[in-house]
């Protein structure tokens, strides 16, 4: 059990560093899109090749129950959070955006003792408000005051952290890469409108092209941020515990800065690295901590996974 806990956590990793560039891109890409179309954009373009390989697996469609659960996955984590974050990167940087983004573990790990019926321990709570509390300490000294830009990010944390520990549930069924997948091609047809009205408004309003730095962070987002980061972050979730791989994510913050130096120049101050082992002790912490499991989902091959 340890081994997959272990195995989860460090998928769980991999899904954190993916989504860290995740908020930088995202505010490149707004200064030419508008957010709602990055947004919704993204996973659109995304449910192509999500759908290609659900055809190529040839995986059986999933159960009424297991869609419902979809549309679920579908509000927090293709339209609320790439939505009102997208939102938020027009009006904050990308670094001061994180300061919300750093409480969404403890949302997942609210949603999960809710809706999969996870038990963390006192000790597991402690830590996972000790590790975001020092999250937000460390964005507020680096970052300044909070602003109007960071309610839209608490909406996209809020409802975005209700997708992830929803699509971590399902992927106990169906596997963390169909959860995804699925999710993208059940919302692409009601995507379509949107996104072919709003691009043709950006079309007529500036007519002139995007620059290449715009489409390669669109690119992003699109292939990393919302379809393969999330292979590995549903995977290590429904593997290691939604609430206890969940409190990876406090180290995003951390990832975002390191990105933001080696990518875009920023300064990264000692005292971030101090932060950033503080936080570490408090993931160390929460893994040890006791968390009572979920109730065993039924299995995956009566479910979803056959091919035909």
């Amino acid at each position: 059990m340890k081994t997959r806990e272990t195995e989860g956590m460090l998928l769980g990793l991999i899904g954190v560093v993916i989504f860290s560039l995740t908020l930088p891109m995202t505010r490149i890409v707004v200064e030419q899109v508008h957010p709602i179309l990055n947004g919704l954009g993204r996973a659109l373009v995304a449910a192509v090749p999500a759908a290609a390989l659900l055809l190529w697996r040839r995986e059986k469609l999933p159960t009424w129950p297991q869609v419902k659960s979809l549309a679920v996955v579908s509000l927090g984590v293709i339209i609320a959070f790439p939505v009102f974050s997208a939102w938020a990167m027009k009006s904050v940087p990308a670094s001061h955006g994180a300061v919300v983004n750093g409480l969404q573990p403890l949302c997942v790990a609210v949603y999960a003792a809710w809706l999969s019926h996870e038990r963390p321990s006192k000790a597991f709570w402690a830590s996972a408000i000790a590790g975001s509390a020092i999250v937000v300490a460390f964005a507020l000294q680096a970052g300044g005051g909070l602003q109007a830009g960071d309610l839209l990010m608490l909406v996209a944390v809020g409802i975005g952290a209700l997708g992830y520990a929803e699509g971590a549930r399902l992927a106990r069924q169906m596997g963390g890469w169909q959860v995804i997948c699925w999710a993208l091609v059940v919302s692409a047809p009601f995507l379509v409108l949107p996104v072919g009205w709003l691009a043709w408004a950006h079309h007529m309003a500036h007519p002139e092209p995007l620059a290449l730095r715009t489409w390669l962070a669109f690119g992003y987002v699109t292939l990393f941020s919302q379809f393969i980061g999330f292979f590995a972050w549903y995977a290590g979730l429904a593997m290691g515990g939604i609430a206890r791989v969940g409190q990876v994510q406090l180290l995003q913050i951390f990832f975002t800065m390191a990105f933001s130096a080696l990518f875009f120049g920023e300064h990264v101050s000692g005292s971030t690295w101090l932060y950033a082992a503080a936080v570490i002790v408090t993931v160390v912490l929460g893994r040890k901590a006791a968390v009572r499991a979920a109730p065993p989902s039924a299995p995956v091959a009566a479910r979803t996974t056959h091919a035909r």
